[in-house]
């Protein structure tokens, strides 16, 4: 961590004061809009044998669920740049449970109609580098923290239990930008990293099209997955998203 640090402080002073290149545009935002489809979203508090393992996407449904997120980059120059990220994502759905569920020191009753939430809001922070460009192809590294807010909670009646989750993940960066034909790009993004009980990837593979040379349109597909498995909790989900993004640069 230490060292993470150093790196930051020393790398400041050459992208706060480098000069900014008049062909990049100075800033970017975007807006992705898309439908979510989730494979996998187990949850089991506390992780042993007592508690029930749900599946929230038998309870919540696999989709589709409505999802988006909004970019805004601050290009720097033409090689270092800031880029920030909300991405909220909350759903609530009701379900009469076929057996008991034991979740959170709670027992819900089987046969009663139970209301499932789940909840990843994501917030980020991002600096990125390019190190590669050529006439037609752009490659990015960098680094990303990540500030997770998440909750899983369960209502019956007067029955109630909750998982409340906010926590920092530091992520590594890569992206690389296409220029296949004239003004469509094929873009890569990847934040992700993996240690310990845990792992978190956001990945998207992206088409796009440059409408204007400040307006552009993109579609594409998004997967996000991860989790933990510790003594407090075990969650585990692997999420699908079909996108399209609007964005504009000035």
């Amino acid at each position: 961590m230490k060292t993470f640090i150093y790196f930051v402080l020393a790398l400041i002073p050459s992208v706060v004061f480098a000069e900014p290149d008049k062909k990049t545009p100075r800033f970017r935002l975007e807006v992705e809009g898309g439908l979510l489809y989730q494979t996998r979203n187990e949850v089991q508090i506390p992780n042993e044998e007592s508690a029930t393992r749900i599946d929230l996407t038998e309870m919540i449904g696999m989709g589709p669920l409505p999802a988006g997120r909004v970019y805004f980059t601050w290009n720097i120059n033409d090689r270092h740049a800031v880029r920030a990220l909300f991405a909220p994502l909350q759903v609530t759905r009701s379900k009469t449970i076929d057996s008991a569920i034991l979740f959170d020191g709670v027992t819900f009753d089987a046969g009663q109609k139970t209301a499932f939430t789940y909840k990843f809001n994501s917030y980020r922070l991002n600096y990125h580098y390019r190190f590669f460009a050529a006439d037609t192809f752009k490659a990015f590294v960098g680094f990303t923290a990540k500030i997770r807010d998440a909750k899983v909670e369960l209502t019956q009646g007067d029955h109630h239990g909750v998982l409340t989750d906010l926590g920092f993940v530091p992520l590594l960066y890569l992206a690389f930008d296409w220029r296949f034909a004239p003004r469509t790009h094929l873009v890569f993004d990847f934040n992700g990293l993996a240690g310990g009980p845990g792992r978190a990837f956001d990945v998207s593979l992206k088409v796009a099209y440059d409408i204007t040379d400040n307006l552009g349109v993109s579609v594409g597909y998004r997967t996000v997955e991860g989790g933990a498995d510790v003594d407090a909790v075990y969650n585990f989900a692997w999420l699908h998203f079909g996108v399209l993004s609007l964005s504009y640069q000035f």
